[in-house]
This record gives structure tokens, sequence and C-alpha cells, in this order.
């Protein structure tokens, strides 16, 4: 283990944050009950234009308050226009992603007023506005305005804490994978490689990128009953840990 990735992470091995993407109801009745009974927390990255029922706005405000992390994940959550041939990030500038981004940050600061810090996750991945020779890339705009932003990473590789780019941390999908796999991701790169793993959930027993219930807890609670050696922060916090060791000599 290099003198940098000890300071990370010391006293433990390596690090893993769950992040939950889009409000899904499923994430609300299925993982917040499993990361609270094994006392964990995650990162959920909302899109607050989804947010219109005063019960469901009340629960994540809840959900808040208890530690987890509320993320940006854009207002409009719009993906590439390979997902249906029209209406994508192909079509779209930096300052109409910026303004998008933006709107829904002034949202989700009046929802969740205490919390200081903010990450973003790029909806579907994408990190990219336009096509062709006239792409751009909107990860400089996410670094001026977030502490952290997540994408997609290659397979199933964690992040270094001393190489790792915060406007661009690399996600591992975790839909359909089984519980097994997750921890074997989770050993061989956090305990095994000293990284920094960020799993990407979407719904919990649900209609699309689903992971089953039991998988999502037997992860859990291998990492409750490895908590002394793998540390399970939210992704902002971890992030805050990397901003400050790279800022350091």
């Amino acid at each position: 283990m290099s003198p940098t990735t000890s300071n990370v992470w010391s006293p433990h091995l390596g690090a893993v944050s769950l992040t939950i993407d889009d409000g899904d109801c499923t994430q609300l009745t299925k993982a917040l009950p499993l990361l609270e009974r094994y006392r964990l927390r995650g990162t959920f990255f909302v899109s607050p234009k989804a947010l219109i029922a005063p019960a469901d706005i009340a629960a994540w405000q809840k959900a808040a308050a208890e530690g987890h992390e509320i993320g940006n994940h854009s207002w409009s959550h719009t993906g590439s226009a390979n997902f249906d041939g029209s209406g994508g990030l192909e079509d779209w500038t930096l300052e109409q992603i910026e303004q998008d981004i933006l709107r829904a940050q002034r949202m989700l600061t009046t929802l969740f007023p205490h919390q200081r810090a903010w990450t973003y996750a790029y909806p579907c991945y994408q990190t990219d506005v336009g096509r062709g020779a006239s792409r751009q890339t909107y990860v400089p705009l996410v670094a001026r305005h977030f502490l952290a932003g997540r994408a997609l990473g290659e397979g199933h590789f964690g992040n270094h804490p001393r190489g790792v780019d915060l406007a661009k941390v690399w996600g591992i999908p975790a839909e359909h994978k089984t519980g097994h796999e997750m921890i074997g991701i989770v050993e061989e790169q956090a305990a095994g490689a000293n990284k920094w793993v960020v799993l990407v959930f979407h719904t919990i027993e649900g209609y699309r990128l689903s992971a089953a219930g039991e998988d999502l807890e037997m992860l859990v609670a291998h990492l409750a009953r490895r908590r002394d050696c793998i540390l399970t922060e939210p992704f902002g916090a971890v992030a805050a840990r990397i901003a400050d060791a790279q800022a350091r000599p």
C-alpha cells in the first residue's frame, strides 16, 4: 500500500460507495431499509423533476437527515439519442446542459438545505454533448460546479485515489449482478488493490436495470461485517477525502 493510499483510507484498506440513481420508489421501500438495518449510508442521485409527490419528498428529506447523501442527476435526465433515435445529448449544447444541471441544483438546494457539498451523476453515463466533429465533453462544467461527478469505468476496476479525476469517477454497474459477484469486486479492488469501488444501482426488484433484493442484502451484510477493513461511505464523503489528499504534496 502506497503512503498516499494509506493516508486516504487509514485505518482501512480501501473504500466502497453505494450509489443509486433516479429516485425510484423501490429505493425508498427496499434499498433504504437495508442500509439502515446494517448501519451503512449510501448516495441517491435524483432528478428533482421527478420529485412530485409530497410524501416522496418527505421520505427523501428524512433519508438525507439520517446521513444519506442526495446527489444531482440533472433536471431532465437526458441521455443519448441512440436510445430511441431522437432528443438526445447529441442535439444539445454545453449551455443547454449547464442550464439543465443548475435548474436541478436550485431545487435540490431548496429541498435539502443542510447539504453543503454536492456531487453529480451523469445520466446514462453520457459525458458529451453534440455530434461528430462538434462533440464536446461537459466534464469540465461538472468540475466547476461539483465536488465530484460519477461516470462509467472500465470493466470492474476501482478508482485509484492518486490518479482518479474526481470530475469523472469510474462507476461499476451493479444491475443483474449476484451478491457473490459484487462481493468479489469489492474484495479484489477495495481490499486487495486499495482502491475506491463505486457501485451503481437503479431499481431494486424493479422493472428496469434491476438488482435483486437478496443480492443487495448479501453485499450490504458483507460490507457491514468488513467495516473495520473496508470503508463504506457516501460518494461525496469519499470524494472529499481524495480531494484533500490530492491537494497535499
